[in-house]
């Protein structure tokens, strides 16, 4: 298994996107996304940091429920 990469919030925002996320709004450095996953809706800030640290996008990719392979072809 590879490691978490350390990566700029638009390329974080921009895989996000291609899995059907939508950005909702920003406030300040923090970006709000949203999904439809079934019957709920999900929801995921990213900090506007350039770059994200691992751990950061380790816990986004949680709570996105996106596993890091799947994610790293969404690159």
């Amino acid at each position: 298994m590879s490691k978490v990469p350390i990566l700029p919030y638009t390329q974080i925002i921009a895989a996000l996107e291609q899995d059907g996320w939508t950005v909702v709004r920003q406030r300040g450095s923090h970006i709000r996304l949203e999904k439809t996953w079934s019957d709920e809706v999900l929801k995921l800030t990213v900090p506007a940091h350039r770059p994200v640290k691992r751990s950061t996008l380790a816990k986004i990719l949680k709570q996105a429920r996106i596993d890091l392979e799947r994610f790293l072809d969404l690159l």
